[in-house]
């Protein structure tokens, strides 16, 4: 029987929807849609973004070996028998551990005859195929970060009995904001702890050094010769780390020096420095720097013998570092783009601008000539406040007002005769009997034995002196008081009114001291600075290879003074690093240093490989607005990063910088450290100081102001200049009222009575020019005869 179909009934009343309206389209959307509009497309997920697996496989493999190329192009120096050694500095940081003795342990694990215990040691090892320049350093600051600079690794000594002491804590804070290359620690004397507090005392050890270096790992003992055979298998293996300021300039650790004397100046002549070349290649027409002497042109470099080559490396060799006699040992010699020797610009007093004065100009200078003869002549025999050290006839300069207050606030120094800017604030004084007639100046003191006692009150009053104006300058930073025995127009007439600091105009080439005209600037520093580096990397003398440097002029102290169980350290400059100019450093204060760091205070930096004895002047370090104005600061606070600006020779890269402060006896204490900002001649320091008056009456936006000038005068010479209120109000000076220094003010709102009315002064400050080079020797003379 057939199957019947199923009946189905059409479904007429089914709802059909339009073609062109979504499902989810609002009024709003379909309206823009028919005005043409069209919505932007995501092109996160694009095609041309999407990379397969195997592309992005591909891109890693070649990363990775572009990577290893670098690193066996970065140690191929050290590899094969020929090879240069990799240079460590054994450094002890507790008193009773010797870095000769770690040295000593090394030498007979790998059955050597244990060398010297001073100076640089060689060690070629037989079963690791490397050879080593272990520098076996005492407890000088100076030779660890000298040594410290050239190392490939840093192996730090520590005690297992005795904890790091002040001047271990010295070297690892140097060590660190310096920047060191792969570091390593040692311990000895564990066998003298019991066995159950061995474990205890490396996990103690190494928690201490990981807050110096996060990334070490372990504490390597070397009282046995397993153990010492552990730690050369570590250095062997390990890769050592660069460190960034330093590729870019050739140095040299010197193993040998010779010098011939010049025919025409017995007291100079050419040093023959040999040593392998290291970090950049050398290049006969940059200087080369020597520690506590300066910089010197070369005059030829040749290839030395090796002291690791092998007889038939030594039959190749053309010629030995000390003869030069064969011209074919000469690898680069100088040309005439060689740089010279000139470091400052010769000043021209007739390049500036030249007017000739005015009637009233020559009146005034008339009037001054007598006033000051009539000062002269009153203090024939008197007693005047003058700077420590100054002579009878450097006081007979010195005009003495009777008024600190003068030279207090803002160094202003009326003087003609005088050029440079004193500090803001009072700088240390003596008060000494001055005979005119006979030009005694009361230098001999040594007779008054109460003298000590009183040096010592003295000392202890300008302590308490610095530590006061410090606290001040932190609560009450610029804020000085108007003079009682001067016009505020007079005390503070090179100074002007700025609607912003950062905005209004000033002029960075208006009145500038005598010492920018022999200084160096650039156009373009940061292209230059791009060229300079691009071309470090070129030259004749590649890194590795063992060559002796032909300095000329050098003087005949350094061989004199040459101590070869030292570190000796000879670097290259780049292009324009001897030129002198006016530097910029960040900075931050060192937290565990408590005294007070005025600005113009002398320091020691340490910036890069250079040594110098500088003023640094400080700033805020803040963005450099349309007019590159900064803000001075008399004190470089704590917990606040700064600028700090010195004349220097010019330097290229990120170099770190370290201050630090001299003592008498001691070790140099850290100040601050930071590092290289740029050569900025035009950097405006702009000096700040707050003249203050507070309300007499109020009337709502209208009130009288008084204390801040002492006659009418005064009120109107600085009439133009706006006013602020601590209260945020601004405001301007309307009228003088009275002869007291009253003035009637208008401001922009309701002001209030408990309200302290300000105005802003400013005026450019320069740093001094007292950058020198920094000589040990000098320091140890001058310890002496203190």
């Amino acid at each position: 029987m057939p199957q019947e179909e199923s009946f189905h009934h059409r479904a007429t009343l089914k709802q059909k929807n339009k073609p062109f309206k979504s499902r989810h389209s609002s009024k709003g959307s379909l309206k823009d849609q028919s005005k043409g509009k069209v919505n932007r497309q995501s092109v996160k997920h694009s095609a041309k973004n999407v990379t397969k697996k195997a592309d992005r496989k591909n891109a890693a493999k070649l990363l990775q070996q572009n990577k290893r190329a670098a690193l066996t192009q970065a140690n191929r120096i050290f590899s094969g028998r020929n090879g240069a050694p990799k240079i460590v500095a054994v450094i002890p940081l507790a008193p009773d551990v010797e870095s000769s003795s770690v040295v000593a342990n090394l030498f007979t694990a790998s059955e050597k005859v244990v060398p010297s215990p001073n100076g640089t040691v060689t060690l070629v090892s037989d079963r690791f195929k490397q050879t080593f320049q272990f520098i076996q350093l005492k407890r000088n600051l100076t030779d660890i970060l000298d040594a410290t600079k050239v190392a490939d690794y840093v192996l730090f000594v520590l005690s297992s009995e005795v904890e790091v002491d002040k001047f271990g804590l010295l070297c690892l804070s140097s060590i660190q904001a310096q920047g060191s290359p792969s570091v390593i620690a040692t311990c000895q004397k564990l066998d003298n702890v019991a066995v159950k507090k061995q474990n205890e005392v490396r996990k103690s050890l190494l928690s201490f050094m990981n807050y110096y270096f996060p990334e070490m790992d372990k504490v390597h003992p070397v009282d046995n010769d397993p153990e010492s055979q552990t730690l050369l298998r570590l250095l062997s293996a390990q890769h050592p780390k660069s460190i960034t300021w330093r590729e870019p300039h050739p140095y040299m650790l010197i193993d040998k020096t010779s010098f011939e004397s010049s025919p025409d100046d017995d007291s100079v002549g050419t040093l023959q420095i040999t040593g392998y070349a290291r970090g950049a290649p050398f290049s006969a027409n940059r200087l080369v720097h020597l520690q506590n002497y300066g910089d010197f042109q070369i005059k030829q470099i040749v290839a030395a013998k090796s002291p690791n080559s092998s007889s038939h490396h030594e039959s190749s060799m053309a010629v030995d570092s000390m003869d030069g006699s064969v011209d074919s040992g000469i690898l680069d010699l100088p040309d005439e783009d060689q740089d010279d020797m000139i470091s400052e610009m010769d000043p021209d007093p007739m390049a500036g601008e030249q007017t000739w004065p005015t009637e009233e100009e020559l009146a005034e200078a008339d009037e001054r000539v007598k006033l000051m003869q009539a000062e002269r002549d009153a203090e024939a025999k008197s007693t005047k406040r003058v700077p420590k050290g100054t002579s009878s006839y450097q006081a007979a300069w010195i005009v003495d007002s009777g008024s600190e207050n003068e030279y207090s606030d803002d160094g202003e120094d009326n003087n003609m005769m005088g050029t440079d800017d004193v500090d803001s604030d009072r700088e240390e004084y003596e008060d000494v009997a001055l005979e005119q007639g006979n030009g005694t100046d009361g230098e001999d003191d040594n007779d008054n034995s109460d003298m000590d006692e009183e040096e010592e009150e003295r000392s202890f009053q300008e302590y308490l002196q610095r530590q006061k104006e410090s606290k001040d300058d932190r609560e009450f930073p610029d804020e000085v008081d108007t003079p009682l025995d001067i016009s505020a127009r007079t005390r503070f007439q090179r100074y002007r009114g700025m609607l912003s600091i950062r905005t209004s105009p000033w002029d960075p080439f208006e009145n500038l001291p005598t010492d920018y005209s022999r200084i160096f600037q650039f156009e373009n520093y940061p292209r230059t600075k791009v060229r300079v580096l691009g071309q470090a990397i070129t030259g004749a003398v590649k890194p590795g290879s063992y060559i002796t440097i032909h300095l000329t002029n050098v003087p005949r102290e350094f061989i004199e003074t040459y101590d070869s169980s030292r570190v000796n350290v000879a670097f290259g400059l780049l292009q324009y690093e001897h030129k002198m100019s006016v530097l910029n450093f960040i900075v931050n204060r060192n937290s565990e240093y408590q005294e007070p760091v005025k600005s113009k205070d002398p320091l020691i930096l340490h910036i890069g490989f250079r040594r110098l004895r500088v003023q640094p002047v400080y700033s805020q370090l803040t963005t450099k607005g349309s007019n590159n104005v900064h803000k001075f600061e008399r004190y470089l606070q704590q917990d606040l990063t700064s600028v700090a600006t010195l004349y220097g020779p010019i330097q290229f890269g990120n170099v770190p910088a370290i201050f630090y402060k001299e003592q008498a006896g001691q070790d140099p204490i850290i100040v601050a450290t930071g590092s290289f900002l740029n050569p900025d001649p035009s950097r405006i320091i702009a000096k700040r100081i707050i003249l203050t008056g507070y309300p007499f009456k109020v009337h709502k936006r209208t009130a009288v102001i008084r204390y801040m000038f002492l006659n009418p005068e005064d009120v109107h010479w600085f009439k133009p200049i706006q006013l602020t209120t601590k209260y945020g109000r601004t405001g301007h000076i309307k009228e003088s009222l009275g002869t007291h220094g009253y003035m009637k003010c208008m401001f922009d709102g309701a002001l209030k009575q408990q309200d302290t009315v300000c105005m802003y002064l400013y005026k450019r400050v320069f740093s001094k020019w007292t950058t020198k080079l920094y000589k040990e020797n000098e320091e140890q003379e001058m310890m002496i005869e203190a």
